[in-house]
């Protein structure tokens, strides 16, 4: 809206060549012809202002329409780099999977490998009950041999046989003699069995701990790669993610931009009528002016007929003005709440804004009706950016041209060309625009609108 003021007020100022002679008083019929003719040339050069603006216009059309271009791009960049996005997202969560189901399986070997040196501990026990059996075993073989070889060896099992008393004691020594070769076999046959079943044991376990632990190192070296995979597919996601914030940052500055040239658009519209209005209030002045100037010979010729009548040489001619000049007086009963000043605090956009006029609020009903501070021809009637409800009126008084300038505005009395007296109601105090509360703003600018001054130089 800043911006929609600065070229609210350059755009007035464009009125200043032709906020002059609208609404005049003339002593002759040769000063309202020059006037005439000034009109004229100022609603020629209205047209070429017009045209300005209108080659402005289109440029700025222009600009929008790359501006769009430009923004179809940025979002198709956005859109291209969402999808890569959500892509780039899928393969972090199915990453994530496999590390997840990569620490299952490295968790899962761990507990066998626990529970496999569980089993060598538990092994570790069986190897030592053996060892104790098998030396065991040992010592009685080793006893049972020495005491062969100290007896003789074999031939005292055959003295043992023969040395019987009778059959039966024969078969009873031989039954003996058997049954203690048949235990030193099994002691030998169990001796070799448990230290074979040892051996394997022992090469069983080891033989597991050994895979388990290389699967496990195969298994950590995968889920290494894997988070080495899953870093960098985050720090894709994080480059992506800045991608997107700056397009989108591009996005928003090409919005505020496209509605920065839509509001220009929208003055340069406003700034159109404001000459159409303008050109037609010349129109309705020339005519004005022409209808003077035909009063006036007429008077003048019948003054100098009367003149030669009377024999008085004296020629005269006499110029009546339909609008009479005088002071500004204020354009409402109620109180002044601020003051002109070009350093005040803006109460809206918190910001030094030059208060180009005065404020005048209102104590009861009869003071929101507002006035025309002078004699005049009214050129704009309307809403204006920022000033909302606005109307203009162009004067001549005593010899210079003034704008005067009557905003936010409730409702307005008074159209564009009409002619207006001081004192005519031409609104109502309103609170339309930029305004805090019901108020009348009210500015002068002597010369046209280009020069605003404090109104109270002027009002009588």
């Amino acid at each position: 809206m800043k911006k929609i003021t600065s070229i609210l007020v350059i755009t007035l100022l464009t009125f200043t060549v032709f906020g002059q002679n609208l609404f005049v008083s003339a002593e002759s019929a040769g000063d309202v012809q020059k006037q005439i003719e000034d009109l004229e040339k100022e609603k020629s050069n209205l047209e070429k202002e017009r045209q300005e603006i209108e080659d402005s216009k289109k440029d700025t059309e222009s600009k929008m329409q790359e501006n769009k271009k430009e923004q179809n791009s940025v979002e198709t960049e956005i859109n291209s780099i969402d999808s890569e996005l959500e892509d780039t997202q899928k393969q972090i969560e199915t990453k994530q999977t496999e590390i997840d189901n990569t620490n299952d399986e490295i968790n899962s070997l761990t507990e066998k490998v626990e529970e496999l040196k569980e089993r060598m501990k538990e092994l570790e026990e069986e190897i030592k009950l053996l060892k104790e059996r098998i030396e065991k075993r040992d010592e009685l073989l080793k006893n049972r041999l020495l005491s062969i070889q100290q007896n003789g060896g074999d031939i005292k099992y055959l003295e043992v046989i023969f040395g019987a008393s009778s059959f039966g004691d024969f078969i009873s020594r031989s039954t003996a003699v058997n049954t203690i070769m048949d235990q030193d076999k099994e002691i030998m046959e169990e001796q070799e069995r448990d230290k074979q079943t040892l051996e394997e044991n022992k090469k069983e376990v080891v033989a597991s701990k050994e895979e388990v632990e290389e699967k496990k190192l195969t298994v950590e070296e995968k889920k290494k790669s894997l988070e080495g995979q899953h870093d960098e597919l985050l720090a894709l996601k994080d480059k992506l993610n800045d991608q997107v914030a700056e397009k989108e940052t591009l996005m928003a500055e090409l919005v505020d931009e496209h509605e920065e040239l839509e509001e220009i658009k929208l003055s340069a519209e406003e700034e159109q009528q404001l000459i159409s209005d303008e050109a037609a209030a010349k129109e309705q002045a020339i005519k004005l002016a022409q209808e003077k100037q035909a009063n006036l010979k007429k008077k003048e010729e019948e003054e100098q007929k009367a003149s030669n009548q009377d024999n008085n040489s004296t020629a005269s001619s006499g110029g009546g003005s339909s609008v009479p000049s005088g002071d500004f007086i204020r354009p409402t009963t109620g109180p002044v709440t601020s003051g002109f000043n070009p350093d005040r605090m803006h109460p809206i956009f918190n910001e030094v804004r030059p208060h180009t006029g005065t404020d005048f609020g209102a104590s009861n009903a009869g003071d929101r009706n507002i006035m025309a501070s002078a004699d005049g021809v009214v050129y704009q009637a309307g809403v204006l950016s920022g000033y909302g409800n606005t109307v203009m009126i162009t004067h001549h008084v005593n010899g210079q041209t003034f704008t005067t300038l009557y905003a936010h505005l409730n409702s307005m009395s008074v159209s564009t060309g009409q002619t207006v007296s001081q004192g005519d109601k031409i609104g109502v105090m309103g609170n339309t625009g930029n305004s805090t509360g019901v108020h009348l703003h009210f500015e002068i600018h002597p010369g046209g609108y280009k020069n605003p001054v404090n109104p109270f130089n002027y009002i009588n």
